[in-house]
């Protein structure tokens, strides 16, 4: 793997007078560190300027007769405050082989240069340990519940988060659970501790006639609980690729007060070009809050290609940071008063209309 770190900034540039949207990349020249990923760094201060709005006179809020605190059952959370309000955020495009041992210790290695890069929030890539194929997935299954041998995965992720003490969102791997098998993405805090694990709720079932067919539940089953959890950078919701085609689960996560979204996803050479960036930015403008996907580099060679383009979208739907499909490492920075500040310019949370539908959180208010 090549030393050079490219650099690259990517912005989106909203002009709120014409209502027109245009993109830019400015390219910075390759710096020479030592390294063993290509690192791409976007600069949240060129970024965010570009947003700000003019002082202007909102027009009176819609009139609360409308209900809209009824839009949500349980009513929504009000975001609570984060334990940090900016930091930065690393997704690594890791690329995987039928090697279990290299894989673990390659996500290791990316772990530990992102965080001599700053992040102090890691996400890694869905299916990151293995290859991504029917045959495959029950071999390297682990008992993520037994721990130590039994999932050396995780038991790396645990030993990486304490020594580094870094939150690491662990993508997923195949979990072993009685005679079940569960797409499952692990969360670690600072201490080393399991802290969250969400099992993948919508199972990849699709089939695109001379494109793709692909049967998820042929071998994973289905998890049943949404998961939002308390970090050290804040409250986040857990997806799984296809999880994501899916608002109303994004809809329960931001009722349930959550800062970001996370989805380690390996979408496909058919749905990516088409969906992969769309669904995250409708996601984090219909919620109004940011989006990090993480993807496994591309594979011309597997029996399953991804599509990469790993990405971190912003509250405002725009794109913060994101690569292409070669193996690298994403950084960019997290500012979650943008979250404040875009909620006050397009005051969505007083303008539902609780009197015409309503978003019920069925394990919300069994909990209450």
């Amino acid at each position: 793997m090549k030393a050079a770190i490219s650099s690259l900034i990517s912005s989106r540039n909203f002009n709120l007078h014409q209502f027109s949207l245009s993109r830019s990349i400015f390219r910075q020249p390759s710096l020479l560190l030592p390294s063993h990923f290509p690192v791409i760094f976007t600069g949240a201060n060129l970024i965010s300027h570009k947003f700000r709005f003019h002082s202007i006179k909102s027009s009176p809020i819609m009139a609360s007769s409308f209900s809209p605190e009824q839009a949500r059952s349980p009513p929504a959370l009000p975001l609570p405050i984060p334990p940090v309000t900016k930091f930065k955020i690393a997704l690594c495009q890791l690329a995987v082989t039928a090697d279990k041992q290299r894989n673990i210790e390659h996500a290791r290695k990316a772990i530990e240069e992102a965080v001599e890069k700053g992040a102090q929030l890691v996400v890694l890539p869905e299916i990151w340990n293995c290859p991504y194929s029917h045959d495959s997935l029950p071999l390297y299954a682990e008992d993520i519940e037994a721990g130590g041998d039994a999932s050396p995965s995780t038991a790396m992720l645990s030993e990486v988060s304490r020594r580094l003490k870094v939150t690491i969102i662990g993508g997923s791997i195949v979990e072993r659970s009685g005679d079940k098998f569960y797409n499952a993405s692990c969360v670690f805090g600072t201490d080393g501790k399991l802290k969250a694990k969400h099992r993948k709720i919508h199972l990849f079932d699709i089939d695109i006639p001379g494109k793709i067919t692909f049967i998820e539940s042929k071998t994973i089953a289905a998890g049943q609980t949404p998961t939002v959890v308390d970090t050290e950078v804040g409250r986040i919701g857990i997806g799984i690729c296809y999880d994501i085609r899916f608002p109303e689960l994004a809809m329960m996560y931001a009722a349930r007060g959550a800062h970001l979204i996370c989805y380690p996803g390996a979408f496909n050479m058919t749905t990516g070009p088409l969906h992969w960036e769309l669904l995250q930015r409708a996601r984090a403008v219909d919620n109004q809050l940011y989006v990090a996907t993480c993807s496994p580099a591309r594979n011309a060679d597997a029996s399953y290609v991804a599509w990469g383009h790993s990405t971190l979208v912003g509250p405002f739907g725009e794109v913060l940071a994101t690569t292409e499909h070669d193996e690298a490492i994403v950084i960019s920075e997290i500012d979650y008063s943008f979250i404040e500040l875009r909620r006050t310019n397009l005051p969505l949370l007083k303008q539902r209309r609780g009197d015409l539908y309503q978003l019920v959180d069925v394990q919300g208010l069994k909990s209450e």
